[in-house]
């Protein structure tokens, strides 16, 4: 699956849901995992994975077009962390 409809369809499918209710879920988990993270709190979604927020520190950076120093402000960014179950069917050989 690559595109949202895929991952509507799939799901649809998996759950006997109509089309539009699959859509609906997709959007509210989506919504639920932006609002949760930038409170600040994680998301485990067991077979999945965690999904959390980690603080990035200032640092200097480099302008590629001219190599001048630039100072990069701290930030936070959302990080995901694949569950073993996960994990394992990926790598499964």
């Amino acid at each position: 699956m690559r595109t949202k409809k895929e991952l509507i369809d799939a799901l649809a499918e998996r759950t006997q849901q109509p089309k539009n209710v699959s859509e609906a879920f997709i959007d509210a988990l989506g919504d639920a995992l932006r609002d949760t993270l930038a409170k600040g709190d994680e998301v485990v979604l067991p077979g999945v994975g965690k999904f959390s927020v980690k603080e990035k520190a200032a640092k200097t950076g480099r302008n590629p077009r001219t190599g001048e120093a630039i100072q990069i402000a701290a930030r936070k960014a959302p990080a995901f962390s694949a569950a073993k179950v996960l994990k394992d069917a990926v790598d499964a050989k």
